[in-house]
């Protein structure tokens, strides 16, 4: 009977105090018999067993009483929960501290301390605390770092090294404290540990010590930004990519490489799984298409399957360039495949979730594509615009250059209505005159100074008209030519005085003043072309006729390609001279490469200048 049997072992635990062997004999068939058996741990506990393991593990001389003492009581508390709240108190944290501490503890007894702690903290929140509180945590921390060094290390018989037993123990009583339940500030102290931790990641791939590094790195960094964020400030996440590169290239000849790839695998989804914008770090070292390679692995079981998928979303949840590379590597067929032929529904959502990555890429770059098409229209709707309004700039100024042309015509014109009055008056007057000259003829000396007279009139016009107009050069000498022309017709009245001179004789004498209005008109016509070439060249210097001169430079450079580049318009180059409407039509003149614009400016004028001959 199972109960009888306890009963048993316990007197004689009690009474073989001087036979540490037989008090070893015990303890090791008490555990045998509780181990995985709730209910005999929890009677062994009611019967007061529990407790005087415990003082025997204080009390004892013997180091092979306290370790088998130390076995016997992690044993009982790992398959009871009652008894792992009986003999969770900061008491028992600081004894096993002591042992940890001693200097004269054996490695053995240090190992079945750990094993005690572990299986205190392990599914247990106040285990979790009384082990920070305590400052066990920071002893656990402290072993881990000085029990295994790389130079010490034999990993050739790791099962019988118990120096190595002793650092394995510790990192899985370091997992245990910061995971289930999680324990942050466990997480933010364990940390601590990370730079030593990524050293042995660097120095060795052994599985041996790969995956105890590898279980402590996953639970310490998950679902804790701070510590993530940690370790990826240090190169963990590097350093880890660099392990999973190595392993894949051995993977093809060593299966225990795949199956160490795959725990690499599930330690870097549990780095970047709350911020997937870590996953860009991956993306130097081709980390998707390397996990696509160790999916299509057939040796994997579904639950390792899952784990490379969820790695493979969380790598291109955000990160373009992971999710290019799943595209490129054929990772959408095989998500599909994946989803079609299986039957769990666990991997058929991981793999959901890859695809649905795949979606919102498809759809954030049509977003990129639509929004960049619509800043070019933008820019074009803008650019059309600012032409428009310059345009529009560019006909308002014509417009008032057109105006003002408009009005000195208008001007001209009602001056030329006022000479065609005045010639009217002159030729009456000097009708009757002419009469006066039949019936009492006068000094040749009087009639040349009267029709001097008459001739100065047109002048005193000409010169009330230069204060609208601009003074002509071309004025002066055709007065000139009026007095010579007045002083031959003098001349010609002296010599024929004696004879009556008829009605056609008077007409004809006054056709030299007659002649003198034309001129004063021609010049008035002269005047006007002048001003429409001067602002002809002002607006060939705006803007829009220069607009326009370049696209006749453009198209006469597109047509004569073949011709010297120093070819060009007299007119296009000639803008800072100090041009007239003389000079510049002879500038034009000489030209013999002249634009369009420039052509059409000089042919208008030999047009104006002919009728003016007729």
């Amino acid at each position: 009977d199972m109960k009888t049997d306890l009963n048993l072992l316990l007197e004689c635990l009690k009474y073989q105090m001087d036979c540490p062997l037989s008090q070893k004999e015990a303890l090791i068939t008490i555990y045998s018999i509780c181990q995985q058996n709730s209910e005999a741990s929890e009677y062994f506990r009611e019967i007061g067993g529990l407790m005087f393991i415990n003082d025997l593990a204080k009390s004892s001389a013997h180091c092979i009483v306290k370790e088998a003492a130390l076995f016997t009581l992690g044993i009982i508390i790992e398959s009871n929960v009652y008894c792992q709240q009986t003999l969770c108190t900061s008491a028992l944290f600081e004894d096993l501290i002591l042992f940890l501490i001693k200097k004269d503890s054996g490695v053995n007894l240090k190992r079945m301390s750990v094993y005690v702690i572990l299986v205190l903290v392990s599914n247990n929140k106040n285990g979790q605390t009384y082990v920070r509180d305590t400052g066990c945590i920071s002893l656990l921390l402290q072993l881990f770092r000085t029990t295994l060094s790389t130079c010490e290390k034999n990993l050739s018989d790791e099962s019988t090294d118990p120096c190595y037993q002793l650092w394995s123990s510790v990192c899985s009583t370091l997992c245990a404290c910061v995971n289930n339940p999680q324990n942050e500030d466990n997480q933010n102290i364990c940390c601590s540990v990370f730079p030593y931790a990524k050293e042995w990641l660097e120095s060795c791939t052994e599985p041996e010590i790969v995956r105890p590094i590898c279980s402590f790195l996953g639970l310490t960094v998950a679902n804790n930004s701070y510590v993530q964020k940690y370790f990826v400030s240090i190169g963990g996440l590097d350093t880890l990519a660099k392990v999973l590169l190595e392993l894949m290239h051995d993977s093809c000849l060593s299966h225990s490489s795949m199956k160490l790839a795959v725990v690499v695998t599930k330690t870097l989804d549990a780095c970047i799984a709350n911020n997937s914008a870590m996953g860009v770090v991956l993306a130097k070292y081709h980390t998707v298409s390397e996990l696509l390679k160790l999916l299509s692995n057939e040796t994997l079981s579904t639950g390792e399957k899952i784990s490379i998928i969820l790695t493979i979303g969380h790598c291109t949840e955000v990160c373009e360039e992971n999710q290019c590379e799943l595209l490129q590597n054929n990772g959408l067929p095989l998500m599909i495949q994946v989803l079609t032929e299986s039957q769990d529904e666990e991997l058929i959502k991981a793999a959901t979730f890859v695809l649905q990555n795949c979606k919102q890429m498809t759809e954030q770059l049509s977003l990129k594509l639509y929004g960049n098409s619509l800043n070019e229209n933008n820019a074009e709707e803008l650019n059309v615009q600012v032409r428009k309004r310059c345009l529009q700039d560019y006909w308002k100024k014509a417009k008032e250059i057109l105006h003002r042309i408009n009005s000195i015509e208008k001007q001209h014109d009602e001056e030329r209505v006022q000479g065609e009055i005045f010639v009217e008056e002159s030729s009456v007057a000097n009708s009757e005159a002419l009469k006066s000259h039949e019936v009492n003829p006068v000094d040749p000396k009087k009639h040349t100074e009267r029709t001097q007279k008459d001739v100065c009139c047109p002048q005193l016009t000409s010169r009330l008209n230069n204060q609208v107009l601009a003074p002509s050069v071309t004025c002066a000498p055709e007065k000139n030519e009026t007095v010579n022309t007045v002083d031959a017709a003098s001349t010609r009245q002296t010599e024929q005085r004696n004879t009556p001179c008829s009605v056609t004789e008077l007409q004809t004498d006054s056709v030299p003043q007659s002649h003198n209005i034309n001129g004063k008109t021609a010049c008035g016509k002269n005047q006007l072309h002048f001003l429409v070439t001067f602002f002809l060249l002002h607006l060939d210097q705006h803007p829009f006729c220069s607009e326009k001169t370049e696209r006749v430079k453009s198209t006469s450079a597109t047509s004569s390609s073949h011709e010297m580049g120093d070819l060009t318009c007299l007119g296009c180059t000639g803008g800072g001279l100090s041009l007239n409407s003389r000079t510049f039509t002879k500038m034009l003149q000489s030209c013999l490469h002249r634009c369009e614009h420039h052509r059409v400016i000089l042919e208008a004028e030999d047009r104006y200048r002919g009728e003016l001959r007729r």
